[in-house]
């Protein structure tokens, strides 16, 4: 280790941090009070309480943008109905799963493997038929009396990758169960997808619904208040700071998650720097620097065929200021493909692809129409100019070009 190097980290060790309790500005804290959550608390509360008289309360499920405190609110409600629930000896149990993860939730066996290792089953990654794993978790269930509560966070994810069967089988449960009862709590961004899913499904799932809003500028502003006194100390934000990360959020449907990963990094960016204030020039940085970031992430997640098609369409981009189209890139992606030595896709499939990449903002795919020739879609890059030339790189060391 170099003496420089060292010199930096024992100079880090002996400064004293800007941060009182970090943890305050992470997604997953839940703070004492939830502010603007008041009849979304209510509501869920009044949904759940009937499981501290061990009946099974009905199946919810709760609506809204990212960073709206849905996962907060559950959360909230279910650590106060837990308390209640040991105070009394009222046997109530929750679990709750991130349904986007990979190796919990992208099949049927993973999930209900993960939900039966909660009650401290055994159950190996795979290798068992899939009733096998129903039959061990509804074992486990049974050795005593109780309510159990599935959060499925994400679930839209579930139901994307698995299918809606596995809703259906979830609802089905406590037909076969003598002694407990099982409800879930379903979260999720997408407010329509329960209206695409099977009319059998739905009809069994009975379910309540709790759609929260956008927060706005000034309910964020106090929001980031509340969280910065708990993260830092004293003299620590700068003037305009709150109002700035608020406006960012604002700006981005509302996302409260958004506004505290905003103050984060941009404190974590004035320790690296040794100084002791946050001030506004910090926030551009921080709203820069997770831009960046959050489009490196999807990209490098990216399966091969769609970063071909990707670095593809930055090809063609670079410079160009006419419209690019589908059989533009089509053209330009054969021949990235017969560098590579991969078979190409068709331009059908090709095509899907670019509506996936403009669904995760990483292009805007707009189709036009082109009279009797059919239509196309006319493709411009949507990530920030400045992180374009180090997606190239990272997609040309990838796909080996």
């Amino acid at each position: 280790m170099s003496k420089k190097l060292t010199d930096f980290l024992q100079n880090y060790l002996k400064k004293k941090s800007i941060f009182k309790n970090k943890k305050a500005l992470q997604s997953n804290y839940t703070p004492k009070n939830v502010p603007y959550r008041g009849e979304q608390i209510n509501q869920l509360a009044g949904i759940l309480a009937p499981a501290l008289r061990m009946e099974k309360p009905s199946n919810v499920f709760i609506y809204g943008r990212p960073g709206t405190g849905k996962t907060l609110v559950a959360r909230h409600v279910i650590n106060d109905i837990l308390k209640i629930a040991k105070e009394n000896n009222i046997n109530i149990k929750t679990v709750y799963l991130n349904c986007k993860l990979k190796k919990i939730a992208d099949t049927e066996y993973r999930l209900i493997a993960q939900i039966s290792r909660e009650f401290e089953e055994n159950v190996p990654a795979t290798g068992l038929p899939t009733d096998e794993v129903y039959k061990i978790f509804l074992r486990s269930l049974e050795k005593k009396k109780q309510i159990l509560i599935i959060v499925l966070d994400e679930i839209d994810q579930l139901v994307k990758k698995i299918g809606d069967e596995i809703l259906y089988n979830l609802t089905r449960l406590n037909s076969e169960l003598k002694e407990s009862e099982v409800s879930f709590v379903g979260i999720s961004n997408d407010l329509i997808f329960i209206d695409n899913i099977d009319p059998r499904v739905k009809s069994s799932l009975s379910e309540e619904e709790i759609v929260f809003p956008p927060y706005n500028a000034i309910q964020l502003q106090k929001i980031l208040r509340q969280r910065s006194s708990l993260a830092f100390f004293d003299s620590i934000i700068g003037d305009g700071v709150i109002e700035k990360c608020a406006a960012y959020a604002a700006r981005e449907h509302g996302d409260a998650r958004r506004a505290l990963d905003l103050l984060r990094v941009a404190a974590e960016l004035v320790e690296r720097k040794n100084e002791e204030k946050i001030i506004v020039d910090y926030i551009d940085k921080a709203e820069e620097k997770i831009e960046r970031d959050k489009v490196f992430d999807v990209v490098i997640a990216q399966p091969k065929q769609y970063k071909l098609t990707l670095y593809s369409t930055l090809q063609l981009c670079n410079g160009n200021n006419k419209g690019i189209f589908t059989g533009d890139i089509y053209n330009t992606y054969r021949e990235n493909c017969s560098r590579c030595g991969i078979k190409p896709l068709t331009q059908r499939r090709l095509s899907d692809i670019i509506a996936e990449l403009d669904m995760l903002g990483i292009i805007n795919a707009k189709v036009i129409s082109k009279g009797r020739y059919g239509r196309t879609r006319e493709i411009s890059l949507a990530i920030p100019e400045a992180t374009v030339e180090n997606i190239n790189q990272v997609l040309k060391e990838g796909l080996g070009l």
